[in-house]
């Protein structure tokens, strides 16, 4: 595609800074009972595994809202989408700062996931997406980043405000900053984006009928779908479970919440090189070789308890994970129609919002059960082996040169 024709300007990517800034708030949220499992669960009286489940609501709620944001986002505007689910999950976090553990778990059901998290990721993904044509790869791989900006930033920050407040108060300042960030970002900068080009539109309104890599179009996006489920299993554990995994072994709460910044922030800065990669060999080759790296690193918890030997596991789980999902919304954008876009991506990143949950709360009751996190981190390795063998054969049969649909 040349200049001329290309949707790409710099208000592209100012919009592109706009939106992670707005997922690094959102990203946020659940951060708050990541930091503050074993002081949430102290208090209540119960298991981590109990606390560990709000987490894992938070996520199930973003996946099953996610698909009909996608749905309204179309019809009013991915602005007006992001400034009511921004206030929706101040206002969860407000409200959960002040209850019990029901309250704790339908707040992060029902106002931070369904109502709140659910308009940010994937609508602003695929929102993103269409400023972009050249470099939508990169463009992907930054707004992406905003989990792991958040994750590079808030631990620590949380961790600091619990020490000094507690965990009630810390989510409740919080709760205020998110709204306060959000809804004016979203009114500023997420303006309606550009019409595609002529030719973008033509192929836009392809029909998805005919055969994607040689398979009918919906077992595709079904493997894909399986594929996101059983790499987020393994993904969610560390990022739930590092600060009490790291106590557990005697390091402590503060280095367990640098070391979760480090995870993240490793993440952020390769998921940049990931986005890079992704626009000039794929989305598929991106995800095989990034999951490759997160399986590799996810055995090395399994290898070492010394406090060096975990920060630089870390740093790898981080390098690996960060192009994964920049690559799911690539394979999309590359395999299916654009006009498409809108309901494959949520409903392809839905799985992923369920292997997030069920990996944080699976880690979780397999430490109530054992006492240590051994089990629950194997069982990950597993779930990772089982995703590069769906995207492996998918691969495959990309590079024998079976046609794929047209993109847009």
């Amino acid at each position: 595609m040349t200049v001329d024709t290309s949707v790409e300007t710099r208000e592209s990517w100012v919009v592109a800074v706009a939106a992670l800034i707005v997922l690094t708030m959102s990203y946020g949220a659940p951060m708050v009972t990541v930091v503050a499992l074993k002081p949430i669960a102290a208090e209540f009286g119960t298991p981590r595994s109990a606390p560990a489940l709000a987490i894992s609501l938070t996520y199930l709620g973003a996946g099953l809202g996610g698909i009909a944001m996608g749905w309204i986002a179309e019809r009013i505007g991915t602005r007006a989408v992001v400034m009511g689910c921004g206030t929706m999950i101040g206002v969860g976090l407000a409200i959960a700062s002040f209850g019990g553990l029901w309250t704790l778990y339908a707040c992060n059901l029902l106002l931070i996931g369904l109502l709140g998290a659910a308009g940010m990721f994937a609508p602003l993904m695929t929102y993103v997406t269409r400023w972009f044509d050249r470099r939508r790869g990169s463009a992907v791989a930054l707004i992406s980043s905003g989990q792991y900006v958040a994750g590079a930033v808030w631990p620590s920050v949380f961790q600091a405000g619990i020490d000094t407040y507690g965990w009630r108060r810390t989510m409740l300042l919080f709760a205020g900053a998110t709204v306060v960030a959000i809804v004016p970002l979203a009114a500023l900068f997420l303006r309606r984006p550009p019409e595609a080009p002529s030719h973008a539109a033509m192929a836009a309104g392809l029909s998805s009928s005919r055969r994607v890599l040689g398979l009918p179009p919906n077992l595709v996006m079904a493997m894909l779908a399986g594929a996101v489920f059983c790499c987020c299993v393994t993904m969610s554990m560390p990022l739930a479970h590092m600060v009490a995994f790291c106590s557990d072994i005697g390091i402590g709460a503060s280095h367990g919440a640098v070391m979760l910044s480090v995870l993240l922030g490793s993440a952020f800065l390769s998921r940049q090189f990931w986005g890079w990669l992704a626009d000039r060999v794929g989305g598929l080759p991106t995800i095989l070789l990034a999951s490759a790296g997160q399986a590799a690193a996810m055995a090395g918890f399994l290898a070492t308890q010394d406090e060096i030997g975990l920060f630089t596991v870390s740093a790898i789980f981080g390098l690996g994970f960060g192009g994964l999902i920049p690559g799911y919304v690539l394979a999309i954008r590359d395999l299916f129609p654009a006009s498409e876009a809108s309901w494959r991506i949520p409903v392809v990143l839905f799985p992923g919002s369920l292997g997030m949950a069920t990996g944080g709360w699976l880690a979780g009751a397999m430490y109530d059960a054992f006492g240590f996190y051994g089990p629950g981190f194997a069982v990950g390795v597993l779930f990772n082996i089982v995703n590069l063998i769906l995207v492996l054969t998918l691969v495959l049969r990309r590079r024998a040169g079976r046609p794929a649909a047209a993109l847009g």
